[in-house]
């Protein structure tokens, strides 16, 4: 519930002088600061939200904040236990923050929240720490071993945050040093994450708002195995519109609140333990967000698993996630693989032509544009060339034209399906040759070619409401990467070519394709 309390209907309460003190630093920052320092302050709502969850049984609590911002986070634990029935005595504070104008803000922010806390008997001792939370915690993160077990200061009881989110280079110092974790160019917040963690105390809370990223694919598979380990996660919270949780700073953004405890071996204790899923489609239906539990094994899988978090907001998404999971077949089962469209328009603007003539040096061009669901549309009217020379083939550019399944690797803003994809025959060209652009995936078979009832009934299945449910449950990522799309299981292949046989004769993608697909691996009778 949020905001229930006499205090949360206050004009004094100390996070709204954060909020405000927070807005007015942000609006003097043009949007690439705010881009380039991942500078996107939680929203008052959201903050409530967040400290609705802390547990309030201790009357003494340690709390870091790695990101403090304006301290908006802090200020709302600090409500929220003093709330309690159980009386708060003392809270120690200790925030990290690198922005000069919000450390200006925050210093004031602290200072008027020891006032707040002094009129109802609670001692406030609040540290700012003006330096990289990461950079001073590298010893956290140098090896997997420490993640969990070395600690040189005293842990928390609580880590609340809204981390930054932005990739750092891998020669960067706080990414060599997180090389246990992430590797690559990681994306800082999954970094805030794993040396929050390792400073909680055991039995600590851990409660940070981040993308969703996190939850699944390879990228982030040593990560989650490392995180996991030591933290129980509890609740999630899912904002089902990319645009709602950060609306103020036009964010774009598929974002997760999570709460853990930390809890070393827990996969190994015995007895049932269940993960809460709760979801909103942004801020403004907070207090009215859905809410579910079941089994964390369901959710996060077993020990030595992939441990993708799956997060099915409905109980009808779990048969749906349970008939995909029992597939034992894949793509590469099948002797198939998944690759992006080799043309990069703008490397490559000397191959392109809008006219295509004459016809015997041109290929065809496929956007993401032409592609829908069951359908390719080309040409269209558009403003970009449509086609490539044939020449561009020495550049390695263009694939010989076969059957191939084409699929969008990004959806629209809040497109209402995720995978979006359609066969393209070879049939559909005369031409011997086929430019795939970049924002495509295309799913073919090296060294021979997919046949027809194939590549229909894969697009087929690829559009049915069962994967797109189950791509949506199990992936954390607003595009749709080859990665993900190689593990995801499939059905036999007899039950694909038999979906690509009927679905040959249905003009578009409505309900009798949905007819086709559900008979076939069972969902319909």
């Amino acid at each position: 519930m949020l905001a229930a309390e006499n205090h949360h209907s206050s004009v004094d309460r100390p996070t709204l002088c954060a909020d405000r003190g927070g807005a007015e630093v942000v609006a003097n920052k043009s949007a690439a600061q705010r881009k380039a320092a991942g500078l996107y302050l939680t929203p008052l709502a959201v903050a409530d939200f967040m400290a609705a969850q802390v547990s309030t049984g201790r009357r003494s609590v340690r709390v870091l904040d790695p990101a403090a911002g304006s301290g908006t986070l802090l200020c709302a634990v600090v409500e929220r236990l003093a709330s309690a029935a159980n009386r708060l005595q003392d809270v120690d504070l200790t925030a990290y923050e690198t922005d000069h104008d919000l450390q200006s803000v925050l210093s004031n922010v602290l200072e008027n929240l020891k006032r707040w806390a002094a009129k109802r008997r609670i001692s406030v001792r609040a540290r700012i720490e003006k330096r990289d939370f990461i950079a001073a915690h590298t010893e956290a993160l140098t090896t997997t071993d420490h993640l969990f077990h070395s600690q040189k200061v005293q842990p928390f009881d609580l880590v609340i945050a809204n981390p930054p989110y932005f990739k750092i280079p891998r020669f960067d110092s706080r990414a060599r040093a997180a090389t246990s974790v992430v590797h690559g160019q990681p994306n800082i917040y999954a970094l805030f994450m794993a040396a929050g963690a390792a400073l909680l105390r055991e039995g600590g809370e851990f409660l940070f708002i981040t993308p969703r990223s996190f939850t699944s694919g390879p990228y982030f598979r040593l990560f989650r195995e490392t995180f996991f380990a030591g933290v129980r996660p509890t609740r999630v919270h899912v904002f089902t519109s990319r645009r709602e949780a950060f609306g103020r700073d036009s964010v774009l953004q598929e974002n997760i609140i999570l709460k853990g405890v930390r809890e070393q071996g827990w996969q190994s204790r015995d007895g049932h333990l269940e993960l809460c899923i709760s979801s909103s489609v942004g801020i403004a239906d907070l207090d009215s967000a859905i809410r579910r539990s079941l089994p964390l094994e369901d959710a996060l899988g077993k020990p030595g698993t992939d441990r993708v978090l799956k997060l099915p907001i409905l109980k009808d998404e779990d048969a749906a996630v349970r008939l995909v999971d029992s597939w034992s077949g894949s793509l590469h089962d099948y002797g198939m693989n998944i690759s992006t469209g080799p043309v990069v328009p703008f490397r490559a603007t000397e191959f392109l032509d809008e006219a295509g003539a004459p016809a015997d040096s041109y290929a065809p061009l496929i956007w993401m544009n032409h592609v829908h669901a069951m359908r390719i549309s080309f040409p269209i009217s558009f403003r970009k060339p449509q086609y490539i020379r044939r020449s561009a083939r020495e550049r390695s550019l263009l694939l010989p034209n076969r059957n191939y399944v084409l699929l969008r690797r990004f959806s629209a803003k809040e497109e209402p399906r995720r995978l979006v994809a359609s066969p393209w025959l070879k049939r559909f060209s005369s031409c011997p040759l086929l430019g795939v652009e970049n924002h495509l995936n295309y799913i073919h078979r090296p060294g021979g070619e997919l046949a027809e009832d194939e590549a229909v009934g894969l697009a087929a299945l690829l559009n049915s409401e069962l994967l797109d449910t189950y791509f949506r449950v199990s992936s954390g990522n607003t595009q749709v990467s080859a990665t993900e799309l190689r593990a995801m299981p499939l059905p036999p292949r007899d039950t694909i070519l038999m979906i690509g046989r009927r679905a040959k004769a249905v003009t578009g993608c409505g309900e009798s394709l949905e007819e086709i697909v559900g008979e076939a691996v069972g969902t319909r009778k």
